[in-house]
């Protein structure tokens, strides 16, 4: 029976539609959450991302006690802004705390080229995860954000914006994140899909 990924709906993720086409392209049954209920139906949980974080976190500021307890104990997915709201705390329009599930900070990019970061980027993988399987450093994905994670202790790959290295991907145990949007880089970002259905 093929596992249920919840796609969480907080407002301002306005990428929903590809990421949840995306999901199916890779084999996966999907379902939008709206409520704290709709957590419990699901096997695995999506948070889509185009927004700000004090904007997402707000939206999600009622679910916040659910949705932590229920991503410690089911495979999650964080994508762009969604890696960003597992962080500890973030800086867009002011301090706001985030989920807390990476210890992380999120932070204006301090690059020397145009913010936002908008195009196509490489992954220099520093540590194995199975959410990079199959990926090489070839490959291209697509990144459009102007805050990145700042974090030591879980990071997976990095990609290079300007001679400044950002990080792309972080991984602690079953709670990944990547700041590239996998729903917008082709065969390469369905295949990292593939690969957090088999987590």
């Amino acid at each position: 029976m093929t596992e249920i990924v919840g796609i969480m709906d907080y407002g301002t993720a306005g990428n929903i539609y590809n990421v949840e086409k995306g999901l199916v392209a890779a084999g996966a049954r999907v379902e939008i959450l709206h409520r704290a209920e709709d957590l419990e139906g699901v096997d695995r949980i999506v948070f889509p991302g185009v927004g700000s974080f004090r904007g997402a976190m707000d939206s999600l500021s009622s679910l916040r006690e659910t949705l932590v307890a229920e991503v410690r104990r089911k495979p999650t997915l964080g994508i762009c802004l969604g890696m960003q709201i597992l962080a500890t705390v973030g800086f867009e329009f002011g301090e706001t705390l985030g989920l807390g599930l990476i210890d992380a900070e999120v932070k204006k990019i301090e690059a020397k080229g145009k913010v936002p970061h908008l195009g196509w980027g490489r992954l220099e993988v520093v540590r194995d995860s199975p959410l990079l399987s199959g990926i090489t450093e070839k490959d291209l994905f697509y990144f459009m954000h102007s805050y990145e994670m700042v974090n030591y202790t879980d990071v997976v790959a990095l990609t290079d914006y300007c001679n400044h290295k950002f990080v792309s991907v972080v991984q602690q145990g079953h709670i990944c994140g990547v700041q590239f949007h996998p729903e917008k880089s082709r065969e390469k970002g369905i295949q990292v899909f593939e690969n957090f259905l088999s987590l």
